[in-house]
């Protein structure tokens, strides 16, 4: 099998060298490696192999990848930020093979029809994009068979377990709210309404990453001795010669996988292989700008200052990042254990016991129904001259746009130990589609373990557009958890902190739904502005990071062209959501998958490898022998 922790000595140079082994890598590996089983591939990954890893394949044990032990997450430090409440905001981001796809919430979300079209970028507008939406993907939904793939390595499905009961309450609270339930609105242009939500969860209850997708089965298959895959490696910087081609890239081995560290860091000797055909960067919207200005590829200023000389001046790199920005909210409930995932993070139940017993509990990501928002017209005007503003000219007109996705996941995301009572505590997501505020990730020294410069932007926004919708969100999930049949009181830690008297207070314990018909909890002034500090304080990422690296030219911050060239540089290529130039109203991991079958498609088009691949676009190529579809009952060994 061609996966190691150290690169054979005869294995110095090949054709096509992957930094980076997150979603898109995955993607852009195994579809190279199908075009042409002879075209020596080398995948670098930083982060552990992640084959049978449990926290990766059992959906349920996704937050245990929350924890700042995980060796399967990287934590991004961000820079102080005075609007939220004096915080260093943390982002995590996949630090293993299958990227964010091996770790994230595996929320089954597409973009909409003007996001894709709002790239501005030919070849890669919605009905251009519509054939790798559908490519990569086994649907097993009720959704129109016309929006959706049915041959492709990844499942889309509701796993093994389902709480029908809050599903049916979210569902049946949003409708009275005037959200109506749609079957399906990941066709690019259903909106405002709610969904009984599908997964990136198998039939048989496993995740679908990446690389558990693409790569593994083609590494234990035998028949792509070409395909390589190293794990534990940072990579430094791409190699450029002086016609600024990329010709492989330096890399050391990652120092959280050392016996000393600290010792071995400073003794470390980079390492270099050779491309002989092309580099591709695929290290996330994160990692991929850090290696760009490691290589001299970016502002000069910021090169300058961190002591990296300037092969290419571009100053898009890591300029423009972008986030979709997160509140969570916790209630108390009547469920019961089983009705949630919290068994797991809790210690109540057994994990070992639940693997060895293939406990359907384990096949949930624990998030059955959410929806896409947008606020009435009264609402908006109620929102001030500016909101409306920005409303008549970003959304009126572009009716396929959710101001704010809502979810209700259940699970509580905090510390269990100091949880009142014994109920069930569940959590309520609400997140801006999107954002108007800005921020940037930039190097500020030439190694790699120079921290880097991270301002995540959150609510930095001209006018505060982007904290008006998380106060317009926050009054309408709390509106909705009172008429929910499994309400039984909101968690006060959680909630904003309102003045004595308020009516719009917080009600920690209640014996069932307290609102129906037209009923709205009334806010003050003051209410709004105790909603407006706890959103400061608490606000933070949904893993969503792109836009460093966008498609657009290079006046207008753009890093490359949309066949995914650096501009200015030669055989180097990225595959990652830092292309990724606008938003999307939408969890990210589907538009990564789309990005990864669109690279791939430009790339084997360009190496001359065409042939059967031009079929696969509509899925053909993923029902050869070695199809994950194929062995989709014994993919994975459980326990292992």
């Amino acid at each position: 099998m061609g996966l190691y922790t150290k690169l054979p000595e005869d294995l110095q140079e090949v054709d096509v060298i992957i930094a980076g082994g997150g979603l898109a890598g995955c993607v852009v590996a195994g579809r190279l490696a199908e075009a042409d089983p002879n075209l020596s591939i080398l995948v670098i990954e930083q982060g552990p192999n992640n084959y049978n890893a449990p926290e990766v394949i059992h959906p349920a044990l996704y937050p245990r990848n929350l924890f700042t032990n995980s060796k399967y997450t990287l934590f991004w430090q961000g820079n102080e930020a005075p609007q939220l409440a004096d915080r260093k905001p943390i982002v995590p981001s996949g630090g293993t093979l299958g990227g964010g796809s091996a770790i994230n919430w595996m929320v089954y979300t597409r973009a909409q029809r003007s996001d894709f079209d709002s790239f501005n970028a030919p070849g890669w507008s919605a009905d251009e994009i519509y054939p790798f939406l559908k490519k990569f993907e086994t649907y097993h939904g009720q959704g129109e068979k016309e929006h959706h793939g049915y041959d492709g390595p990844v499942n889309v499905s509701g796993g093994t377990h389902r709480c029908k009961h809050a599903e049916d309450d979210f569902i049946q609270a949003a409708d009275k709210m005037g959200y109506h339930e749609l079957k399906d609105i990941q066709n690019l242009r259903d909106n405002n309404a709610t969904e009984r939500w599908l997964k990136y969860v198998g039939p048989n209850g496993r995740r679908q990453d990446a690389a558990h997708r693409f790569l593994h089965p083609k590494l234990q298959s035998g028949k792509y001795p070409n395909l390589h895959v190293v794990v534990e490696k940072q990579v430094i910087r791409v190699l450029l010669d002086e016609d600024k081609k990329a010709v492989g890239v330096e890399y050391q081995t990652n120092p959280r996988f050392l016996a000393n560290p600290e010792f071995m860091t400073a003794k470390q000797t980079p390492r270099s292989v050779k491309a002989r055909k092309m580099v591709v960067c695929s290290a996330g919207a994160n990692g991929t700008p850090l290696i760009l200005e490691r290589s001299g590829i970016g502002n000069p200023e910021i090169l300058k200052r961190a002591g990296v000389p300037v092969v290419e001046d571009l100053p898009g790199v890591g300029h423009d990042y972008q986030d979709h920005h997160l509140t969570l909210y916790a209630y108390r409930t009547n469920l019961s254990p089983r009705d949630t995932i919290n068994g797991f993070s809790d210690g109540r139940m057994d994990v070992a016991e639940a693997i060895r017993n293939t406990d359907e509990l384990l096949g949930t990501n624990a998030m059955d129904a959410s929806g896409k928002f947008r606020p009435t017209e009264a609402e908006v005007d109620a929102l001030g001259p500016e909101f409306r503003a920005a409303w008549d000219r970003d959304f009126k007109n572009a009716t396929d746009r959710p101001l704010m996705i809502i979810a209700l996941y259940l699970c509580y995301y905090g510390d269990h130990s100091m949880l009142p009572d014994d109920s069930q505590y569940v959590s309520m997501a609400n997140w801006t589609a999107y954002p108007y505020s800005r921020g940037h990730i930039h190097i500020t020294g030439k190694d790699v373990s120079d921290a880097p410069d991270f301002d995540v932007g959150y609510l930095k926004d001209e006018n505060e557009i982007d904290l008006k919708k998380h106060i317009w969100a926050y009054k309408l999930q709390r509106d909705m958890w009172r008429r929910m049949n499994i309400f039984r009181g909101e968690l006060a830690s959680t909630h904003p902190k309102f003045p004595e008297g308020s009516k719009a207070a917080v009600i920690e314990k209640a014996d069932g739904p307290v609102f129906d018909k037209d009923q709205r909890i009334e806010y003050t002034a003051e209410d709004d502005k105790a909603i407006e500090q706890k959103i400061r304080e608490i606000v933070s990422t949904t893993w969503h990071s792109l836009g460093t690296c966008k498609i657009a030219p290079r006046e207008k911050k753009g890093v490359v062209t949309p066949e995914l060239s650096v501009h200015g540089i030669k055989n180097l290529k990225l595959a990652d959501l830092g292309v990724v130039p606008e938003n999307v109203g939408a969890n990210t991991g589907n538009t990564a998958f789309v990005v990864g079958e669109k690279a791939a498609s430009i790339f084997i088009k360009e190496l001359g490898l065409g042939g059967a691949h031009d079929k696969a676009e509509g899925g053909e190529q993923s029902k050869r022998a070695d199809s994950p579809m194929g062995q989709e009952s014994q993919d994975v060994v459980v326990g292992q």
